[in-house]
């Protein structure tokens, strides 16, 4: 598979905007297409319009706000989906979940409260008792202390907690987690 290089928004003098009312056109035809494609944040969209020489920031600025006005972009609507259909598509931690929302484009008090919304409704304590269930069905019990190592090391790199991870690490150690 080959990778696409990432564009870059393009400077103002690179920029041809002959016909103001066509590029607007233009832009909030390209906005709606990329939502309808996926929901994305208004930087990812607002970054993703401004690759094209066509438009330029002003336009963009104002399809953005045509949009927010329209409802179909709202930064706190979109984290809050995209944390919790994260936490349902698999078992993540605050960590792994926080720099998820963040590599969208995400201010850190709409991600806060999106995380905290999103283990509200599904506690942490949960999660990671899913994460543990799959990962004892494909690898087993671990036998030997490097078995253990690398169960821990595996809940770490999912984004759960350290206290949380030893907590429940001494629970399947005592065999609290057989087939319940």
């Amino acid at each position: 598979m080959a990778w696409k290089r990432k564009k870059k928004p393009l400077e103002d003098e690179e920029r041809n905007v002959a016909d103001p009312v066509r590029s607007r056109e233009k832009t909030m035809h390209r906005a709606v297409k990329l939502l309808a494609a996926k929901p994305r944040s208004v930087a990812e969209l607002r970054e993703r319009l401004l690759e094209k020489p066509w438009t330029n920031e002003e336009i963009v600025d104002e399809v953005l706000k045509k949009l927010e006005d329209y409802k179909y972009l709202d930064d706190e609507q979109f984290a809050k989906s995209a944390a919790e259909g994260k936490l349902r598509e698999s078992p993540v931690g605050k960590h792994r979940l926080r720099q998820s929302l963040t590599n969208k484009k995400l201010d850190k008090e709409t991600i806060d409260q999106a995380i905290e919304t999103a283990f509200e409704n599904t506690p942490e304590g949960d999660v990671i008792d899913r994460a543990i269930r799959k990962r004892l069905r494909l690898k087993g019990r671990p036998e030997t202390r490097e078995d253990a190592k690398k169960f821990y090391d595996y809940l770490l790199r999912q984004g759960f907690s350290y206290d949380l991870i030893a907590s429940k690490m001494r629970e399947v150690t005592a065999g609290a987690f057989d087939e319940e």
